[in-house]
C-alpha cells in the first residue's frame, strides 16, 4: 500500500532557498494548504507546458537564422548565435534528393567530403522521416526552412517526453522537472542537432526503470543508444549497483533486452549480401569510423591543451580511452565503498559527465545529454543555475569563436584565449557539479532526495533493497541515519507500488 507520505509532493518552494526567491515573480510559494494536483494543471502537465514554451522561445532565438543566417552571410549565424545543423544537413547529406542514408553513397560536391552519412540508425531515420515530411516545391532555401520547422516540432515532442518522464521518475518530486523546462542552455541548443530524440528516449528507460519495468527500461535504453552512442553507459551503473544489492538478474533483463534492441535495429542496416558473402555495410559503418578518426575537435579538454601547447595531440584517443577506464572504475569503486548505496542517477550523471569531460570534442547541444540525469541526481536550484551559467557562456563562447575565426581580418568575436576560456568555465561548471554529487554520495545526509527518507526513487527494483555486496566502511554500516533531523530509514525492501 502507498503510504500517507508517499502522496504527499516535495514542493521545491518550501525546501529550496533559490525556488522561494524565484517564486514571488509569480505570486510566492505555494501554500501548505493548497491543494495540488487535484484540478488539470497538475505538476506533471504544468512542468510539459513550461518545457514546450520554453522550446518555443528558443525557435524564436533562432529566426535571425531562419530569414537569412543560415543562407547568406560568412558568420551571421554565429554573431546571432543562431546556428543549427538541421538546414545545413538537409541538403548536404542529399535528404533533399531523395538520397537514402547509409545505402546510397552521397556525392562529394554535395557533402564536402563526408560520403555517408555519420549519425546512428536511429537518428538517420529520425532524419529521414523529417525529410519525407518536408513539403516539396520552391526553392532549396524554402524546403530547408520548411525542414527544420518539421524537425522542431518533432523535437518539440521529444521536449514533452523528456519533460513528462523526468516529472514523474521521482513520484514524490515532479516539480524537480521545472529545472529542465527552464533550463536555459536546454532552450538554446534544443534544434541545433537530433539529440533530445535520444536523450527522449533515455528519460523514458529512467521512468520505465525506476517502475521496476526492467526489460522495457532496457529495449529503450537499446533504442536510444541507436540514436546515440552516451546512452548505453547507463548500464555501467545499473552493473554495480544490481551488484551491491544483490538484482544482478534484473540488470541480465536490462542488458540482454538492451542488445535485443539494439540489434534489431541496426542489423538491416548493418549487414549487406554480396557474391563473397555477408559484410558490415561501409554506410553503417561510417559512425563509428568517423568518432574514431576524427581529429581533437571544438570544446574538449584536448583542444584547450593542443592550443595552449602546440601539441596536435594525435594521440588524443588512447588518453580518451585511458580516462574513460580509470574514471569508470573509480566511479564503480564509488559505488560500492560508499556509506550507502547511491542513486541510481547520481552515478549515470557522473559517467555520462565523465564521458563528456574526456571526449575529444563538446558540441554546445550535448549539455542536453546531462540536464535530465543532472535533476534527477542533484535537484537544488542553486547548483543547476551555477553549471547553467557556465553552460550558456560556453554556448555563446564557441558560436563568438567560429565568427573570429570566419571574418577574416575583420577580426569579429571571440579571439583564441576567449575561447580558451569558455572552454575553462565549462569544464569547471560540470566538474563543479560533478563534485556536489560525489559529495552526496559520500555524505548521503547531503542529498535532498533523501532528506524524506527516501532511498533511490529511480531506483526500481533497487529502491529500498539491502546491500549484499560492499566493500570498506559500508560494510560496517547500519542501515539507518539521520538527515537534517530526519529519520532515514532503507536497506527494507520498500519499493513504488
Amino acid at each position: 500500500m502507498r503510504s500517507e507520505r508517499d502522496d504527499q509532493l516535495v514542493r521545491p518552494t518550501v525546501e529550496d532557498g533559490v525556488a522561494a526567491a524565484g517564486s514571488e515573480l509569480i505570486g510566492g510559494p505555494v501554500g501548505r494548504r493548497a491543494l495540488t494536483g487535484v484540478s488539470w494543471w497538475t505538476p506533471v502537465r504544468v512542468v510539459a507546458l513550461v518545457a514546450i514554451g520554453m522550446f518555443a522561445l528558443g525557435m524564436v532565438q533562432k529566426m535571425p537564422c531562419y530569414n537569412y543566417g543560415w543562407f547568406f552571410g560568412a558568420t551571421t549565424q554565429y554573431t546571432h548565435a543562431c546556428y543549427s545543423d538541421i538546414p545545413h544537413l538537409y541538403s548536404g547529406r542529399g535528404f533533399d534528393t531523395g538520397l537514402i542514408p547509409y545505402f546510397d553513397r552521397i556525392p562529394q560536391a554535395v557533402s564536402g567530403g563526408m560520403d555517408y552519412l555519420e549519425y546512428p540508425v536511429l537518428t538517420g531515420l529520425f532524419m529521414q522521416v523529417a525529410a519525407w515530411l518536408t513539403p516539396g516545391g520552391g526553392t532549396l532555401q524554402h524546403r530547408e526552412q520548411l525542414n527544420w520547422f518539421v524537425n522542431a516540432g518533432l523535437l518539440m515532442a521529444c521536449t514533452a517526453v523528456i519533460a513528462v518522464c523526468s516529472a514523474r521518475t521521482h513520484r514524490r518530486r515532479p516539480w524537480d522537472a521545472l529545472l529542465i523546462a527552464l533550463a536555459p542552455a536546454f532552450a538554446l541548443t534544443a534544434t541545433v542537432n537530433w539529440d533530445l530524440f535520444a536523450v527522449a528516449l533515455t528519460a523514458a528507460a529512467m521512468l520505465m526503470w525506476s517502475r521496476g519495468r526492467t526489460a522495457l527500461a532496457g529495449v529503450l535504453i537499446g533504442l536510444a543508444a541507436a540514436a546515440k552512442l552516451y546512452p548505453v553507459l547507463l548500464l555501467g551503473p545499473l552493473l554495480v549497483l544490481c551488484w551491491r544489492a544483490g538484482r544482478l538478474r534484473a540488470f541480465r533483463t536490462a542488458a540482454l533486452s538492451a542488445a535485443a534492441a539494439w540489434l534489431v535495429v541496426n542489423l538491416p542496416v548493418m549487414i549487406t549480401h554480396d557474391g563473397s558473402g555477408f559484410h558490415i555495410r561501409e554506410g553503417w559503418a561510417k559512425f563509428y569510423t568517423f568518432s574514431q578518426e576524427r581529429p581533437i575537435d571544438f570544446g574538449s579538454v584536448w583542444l584547450l591543451i593542443s592550443q595552449r601547447t602546440g601539441d596536435p595531440l594525435s594521440n588524443a584517443n588512447t588518453y580518451v580511452t585511458l580516462l574513460m577506464i580509470v574514471g569508470s572504475l573509480g566511479i564503480g569503486a564509488l559505488a560500492l565503498f560508499a556509506p550507502r548505496r547511491p542513486r541510481f542517477a547520481q552515478l549515470a550523471f557522473l559517467l555520462v559527465a565523465l564521458f563528456i569531460l574526456t571526449n575529444k570534442v563538446y558540441s554546445p547541444q550535448y549539455v542536453l545529454w546531462l540536464v535530465p540525469l543532472a535533476v534527477l541526481a542533484r535537484p537544488k536550484w542553486r547548483d543547476f543555475l551555477v553549471w547553467q551559467a557556465c553552460e550558456v557562456l560556453y554556448f555563446l563562447g564557441i558560436w563568438m569563436y567560429l565568427a573570429y575565426t570566419g571574418s577574416g581580418d575583420k577580426h569579429q568575436g571571440l579571439p583564441t584565449e576567449g575561447y580558451q576560456l569558455a572552454i575553462t568555465v565549462h569544464l569547471l561548471g560540470t566538474l563543479y557539479l560533478c563534485a556536489i554529487v560525489v559529495r552526496d554520495i559520500l555524505l548521503p545526509e547531503r542529498d535532498v532526495v533523501r532528506r524524506d527518507g527516501s532511498d533511490d526513487p529511480s531506483g526500481g527494483v533497487l529502491d529500498g533493497a539491502p546491500d549484499i555486496f560492499v566493500l570498506g566502511s559500508a560494510r560496517r554500516s547500519r542501515p539507518t541515519e539521520h538527515a537534517h533531523g530526519t529519520y532515514v530509514q532503507w536497506g527494507t525492501e520498500r519499493r513504488p507500488q
